[in-house]
């Protein structure tokens, strides 16, 4: 079991690191060349700037049992199909029975910005302690769940 994450504007990769090293995990972080990230624990996959060429990545390295950390939902319902375990830097799982109304919602949202401006919605808030505090108690439980035989 490896640990993939969607690096690019990821707020929680030393949350992820930390608790990768804890448990003795590997952690690939894939991010495109408007990126620039260094890691002494994790290893660092870059490619180029490009629609998606991050996902892509992802997706290549992606094998059954791994743990994906994303935010995007369609990464994650392709992951899902091959068998790995996706999270949100939120701290939400994705799962078979969660990702069609997420991606259904996604569609919506966007269908209601094209047809209107004033529809337009703000950006997620700011990150607190307490979204921390969540994500790493979220992620923990996974990793926990999927190391029992």
């Amino acid at each position: 079991m490896q640990i993939i994450v969607d690096a690019d504007a990821c707020p929680v990769i030393d949350i992820i690191e930390e608790t990768a090293e804890k448990y003795q995990l590997p952690v690939t972080l894939v991010c495109d060349t408007s990126h620039v990230l260094n890691s002494d624990y994790s290893r660092v996959v870059v490619v180029e700037k490009g629609p998606d060429s991050a996902d892509f990545k992802i997706l290549n390295l992606c094998r059954e049992g791994d743990i994906v950390v994303t935010q995007d939902y369609g990464v994650a319902a392709m992951i899902l199909g091959k068998g790995a375990y996706g999270i949100h830097q939120s701290g939400k799982w994705y799962t078979e029975s969660n990702i069609d109304q997420m991606l259904m919602e996604r569609h919506l949202a966007k269908k209601a910005r094209r047809s209107n401006s004033r529809n337009h919605l703000k950006g997620p808030a700011k990150r607190t302690g307490e979204d921390d505090q969540h994500f790493i108690e979220s992620f923990e439980k996974l990793i926990e769940r999927r190391r029992k035989p």
